[in-house]
């Protein structure tokens, strides 16, 4: 009896390794693995260009660990899937699901689709640690604060399933594909923005199993601490592998959990699992709340008055805000498509509560700027930041970018790198050039409102117009 033919839909998995559904494929028959594009059904939620970029070559790496046999298209898989059944008289059809509200949407019709033409769907968690519905409060109802959400319902929950293995006997179907179809989906800029971020970024499995081994020798054992200065290399850097599945949580909550306890360093190393229960949490929420990217979880904030000054948000995009912690994250940001975490609270919070700026805004130039564009830690984030969100700072907690600066980047080392027109000032000063004598800034070569812009808003009294908004809203 000749053998079954399988499809693999890949998605937001793109690995060999720890890959429910791959794996259960392979046992199932053969396999055709395929990677659509769909920008029909993700409307407004269409990848970013810096996540197309990064997707552009995961694919390329994906198609290579899979001996050039991944069928890559581009349109509405409730067209393609159905079509590619039919095409290669496929059985069955396995995925990892995906919890996005319009890919739950889609998956739920296509399930239905292909079940009512005689194909079986299989469907497995290979994203996250536990499933949103699994955990809930005694009630039943869905947890809206962070800490009860990871110490009461998934540290009580059963732990996370331990990593899987690569498929042994993977049988694949070729599907005489033209070698350029990843090409001809056209995920790469017209222009060359995107040469700095090359050379920060190895996408791929690859790729994510070096950043992860690197990270447990050298960051974890300061990790708590160090996470929050973002000169030193503390941080795992991970979220754009665990965006695009190049490396699963599993895979990074187990690895590090062998590595703290045979380490001792419990400490730190539970700390960065707290980290990735951010990640879950996110999820969580997106799940029961699917609203969170477009509403303000907090109806209350409906109410407050934006200003949406469009010349102050233009100079936050380009790094021009004349605070120069703001403007190192803005110009990392732009240029390697990554932001250290403390800095993106520090520049949210500079839009939202200093420049009075709506958060879908600040949340949009995100998405399409960062490497790690995640629709769930996206929109929870921002919304976090901007107090309308679950678990939210409260109104009265506004990040002050000097004292942020001076904090967490003490020595210069980060704001140096990125501002560099400023990089002679003192530490003293280095900060807030707008409060050195004109004396240090001559001598630093810096003049304010040429060299580098004068600070384009006043911290105390933006303050105080946000607090006053925020009052009236309670």
């Amino acid at each position: 009896m000749p053998e079954k033919t399988v499809i693999v839909w890949f998605r937001q998995d793109l690995r060999i390794t720890d890959n429910p559904a791959l794996l259960a494929a392979a046992q199932a028959g053969k396999v055709l693995p395929v990677y659509i594009l769909d920008d029909s059904n993700a409307g407004r939620w269409r990848l970013g260009a810096a996540s197309r970029w990064w997707l552009h070559h995961s694919l390329t790496r994906l198609n290579q660990a899979l001996e050039n046999t991944l069928l890559v298209c581009q349109g509405d898989p409730l067209q393609l899937i159905p079509a590619l059944c039919a095409d290669h008289n496929v059985s069955s059809v396995f995925w990892n699901r995906c919890y996005e509200p319009w890919q739950r949407q889609r998956d739920t019709s296509l399930k239905a689709l292909l079940l009512d033409k005689g194909a079986e769907v299989h469907s497995y968690n290979g994203s996250l640690l536990w499933e949103p519905w699994q955990v809930s409060k005694q009630d039943g109802t869905p947890y809206r604060v962070f800490t009860p959400f990871f110490s009461k319902g998934c540290l009580t929950a059963p732990a996370p399933r331990q990593p899987l293995s690569a498929p042994q006997d993977l049988c694949l179907v070729d599907s005489q594909q033209s070698e350029s179809a990843i090409s001809e989906l056209d995920l790469l800029p017209a222009i060359n923005w995107h040469e700095a971020i090359a050379e920060e970024w190895q996408p791929g499995q690859q790729g994510a199993e070096v950043r992860l081994q690197q990270f447990l020798a050298n960051g974890l054992p300061q990790y708590k601490k160090g996470r929050d200065f973002p000169a030193l290399q503390t941080v795992s850097r991970l979220s754009p592998h665990l965006r695009f599945g190049e490396i699963s949580p599993n895979q990074a909550w187990h690895f590090a959990q062998q590595e703290y306890q045979s380490r001792g360093m419990e400490i730190n190393g539970e700390h960065f699992q707290r980290e990735l229960g951010w990640r879950e949490f996110s999820y969580y929420l997106l799940y029961h709340f699917p609203t969170l990217p477009t509403e303000n979880f907090q109806a209350k904030f409906d109410r407050f008055p934006w200003q949406n000054d469009e010349l102050l948000f233009e100079k936050w995009c380009r790094g021009q805000t004349g605070y120069p912690i703001v403007d190192a994250g803005m110009r990392e940001l732009w240029q390697t498509g990554y932001m250290h975490n403390r800095v993106r609270m520090i520049v949210a919070s500079f839009l939202v509560k200093n420049l009075l700026v709506h958060w879908h805004r600040g949340a949009d130039w995100f998405w399409d700027c960062l490497v790690d564009a995640d629709l769930a830690n996206n929109s929870a984030s921002w919304q976090w930041v901007a107090g309308s969100g679950a678990d939210a700072a409260p109104y009265f907690r506004i990040f002050n970018p000097v004292t942020q600066g001076v904090k967490f980047d003490p020595q210069g080392g980060y704001v140096r790198r990125f501002v560099p027109e400023i990089a002679s000032l003192p530490d003293k000063y280095l900060h807030d050039p707008s409060a050195a004598p004109q004396s240090v800034l001559k001598d630093s070569g810096v003049v304010l409102g040429d060299s580098y812009p004068r600070a384009i808003i006043n911290l105390k009294e933006s303050r105080e117009l946000a607090l006053e908004a925020f009052r009236k809203l309670s």
